[in-house]
């Protein structure tokens, strides 16, 4: 059974906040086991949103639990370009759409909208994968005024959740990048990175990669809570330790920074980071754009209840007074006294541990443009 949209969501008349009832939206514990998200709305662009909920006749007992898919994306370009004064790079790579890691804060999960699909169990269930991500990518590496500069990969959702591990789509996009000497960039929160070892040791030794893992939380009990299905801290940290040992530039991302639920242990991350090795450190603030405000809102109802209240004064402290702030420059450090003492705590962390001296320089001077990419042969 379901109910619409006008009985599920309403809006107060002073910040036109969206409130979602959490026991009409909520999702039966039994069907979203593992999974992040307590619920599943439609997306934005949907004329109707519709919830499972039982009428008296038990018939949401029926209902199967959210199983894993993975359809095909048959995107014509895999390069995203973007042009954010507050990111440093231009340029990105995506293999899946969706990630099952099913991290609840996840500031991807709005982009499933776009796909009729809910930002909700679905982002982390219903996913897409760019199977001839590798050709198309040796393809526009190839194009006469393709001109290389560091691409992003991981940045929008994880190229090495789960289904990475039988896909392989993310080592064979590495191989194409080591064939041609081009610079990555590579975010994570999974061990299954150490994986393509041999390849990230082959490109370090040119100056050509970096890897950064995202380490939230130390506390197993919040990791699997609120990453259900990325690696464990301790595999994260074991992982950044094998990258370093085998020289390459690795970097411990304590991020998002969640006040009053994890920002007490920034300083427990960079430490156990820099005692295995890592140079480099950095951090993001927590941010809840358009959905991920309701979902994150749910979750945190349900599992820290008696943090609700606080965490929320907190986000608004550093968001000057609103839930989110999207102004470039600010999104990512917040703003105000909080947001203000939480970056100082970094930087003297990263200076007593000698973090961040010497970051990892990439080059493009080894770059060898691919001869035809896989497209039609020249005549002369």
């Amino acid at each position: 059974m379901s109910k619409s949209v006008s009985s599920l969501r309403r809006k107060k008349a002073a910040g036109a906040e969206t409130v979602v009832p959490q026991h009409e939206a909520a999702v039966e514990s039994e069907r979203r086991r593992g999974r992040g998200a307590q619920s599943n709305a439609s997306g934005r662009y949907e004329a109707e949103a519709r919830v499972a909920f039982d009428d008296g006749w038990q018939s949401i007992e029926d209902l199967p639990p959210f199983k894993t898919t993975v359809g095909a994306d048959s995107a014509r370009k895999v390069i995203t370009r973007n042009d954010s004064p507050d990111i440093g790079f231009d340029r990105s790579i995506n293999p899946y759409r969706g990630c099952e890691h099913g991290c609840v804060y996840c500031f991807a999960r709005p982009t499933h909208a776009y796909l009729g699909l809910s930002p909700g169990l679905d982002f982390e269930s219903k996913l897409f994968a760019k199977h001839d991500a590798p050709a198309l990518l040796e393809k526009e590496l190839a194009h006469p005024d393709y001109q290389p500069k560091m691409i992003a990969i991981g940045t929008n959702t994880d190229p090495y959740q789960p289904i990475e591990r039988d896909l392989k789509i993310m080592r064979g996009i590495l191989e194409v990048l080591d064939r041609v000497s081009h610079p990555v960039g590579i975010v994570t929160k999974s061990a299954l990175v150490v994986r393509d070892l041999d390849i990230l040791e082959r490109m370090a030794k040119r100056n050509l990669v970096k890897v950064g893992l995202s380490v939230t939380t130390l506390d197993s009990k919040l990791a699997r809570a609120m990453e259900p299905r990325a690696s464990t801290p301790t595999r994260r940290l074991e992982a950044l330790k094998r990258l370093a040992e085998a020289g390459v530039p690795a970097k411990v991302m304590v991020s998002p920074i969640i006040p009053a639920l994890n920002d007490a242990e920034m300083e427990r991350i960079l430490d156990s980071a820099a005692h295995i090795g890592v140079k480099e450190a950095s951090y993001i603030l927590l941010r809840l754009p358009l959905e991920v405000r309701d979902l994150f809102r749910e979750w945190l109802l349900a599992n820290y209840p008696d943090k609700y209240r606080h965490v929320f004064t907190m986000i608004r402290d550093v968001r000057g007074g609103k839930d989110y702030d999207s102004q470039w420059g600010v999104r990512m450090k917040g703003t105000g006294p909080m947001a203000w003492m939480i970056g100082r705590r970094f930087e003297i962390a990263c200076g007593k541990l000698g973090l961040n001296k010497k970051p990892a320089r990439l080059t493009t001077e080894h770059f060898v443009r691919p001869q035809n990419g896989g497209g039609q042969l020249s005549l002369f």
